[in-house]
């Protein structure tokens, strides 16, 4: 599955807004960061300002422990007022192209589990917890481009 904590994003975007107000290189600018229902919208100056608001947000994300994975980044666009802006898209659930390529690449492991897709996630079921571990450490080993957290183990 793939979730990210929206209240862990809330408040390293709270932790970057004060050292924003803080920041010398910052100060008369109008630099801001704004969290809308699945997406952080950036706004600065320029194109320079907003690569380092970028950092400085990616910083405390990491801190807050949100995966960067779990970020897409749109274009830098114009707006108001001689300033640029940035939109970050949050991701929840796994898309649906992405959810075909991990049931597929779990069948080419020829381990014998049962892979099905359930909505925005993947479920795995297996007979015994070692198989699935198993699947579990090659997943870990792939790289499908978006972040993944695996969960709930159950024994039947």
């Amino acid at each position: 599955m793939s979730k990210i904590d929206h209240a862990e994003v809330n408040n390293a975007i709270q932790q970057a807004l004060k050292e924003l107000s803080q920041r010398f290189d910052f100060k008369g600018s109008k630099c801001d960061i704004a969290l809308e229902a699945n997406e952080i919208v950036l706004t600065a100056d320029d194109a320079y300002k907003l690569k380092s608001l970028t950092e400085i947000l990616e910083s405390r994300l990491v801190k807050r422990n949100v995966p960067l994975k779990g970020l897409k980044y749109g274009k830098i666009e114009p707006a108001a007022g001689d300033t640029v802006r940035q939109r970050v898209e949050i991701q929840q659930g796994i898309p649906t192209e992405k959810c075909k390529d991990i049931v597929k690449f779990i069948k080419d492991t020829k381990v014998k589990v049962q892979a099905t897709i359930n909505g925005d996630f993947v479920r795995v079921a297996g007979k015994d917890r070692d198989i699935l571990q198993e699947v579990i450490a090659k997943l870990k080993t792939q790289d499908f481009g978006i972040d993944m957290q695996f969960g709930n183990y159950r024994t039947n």
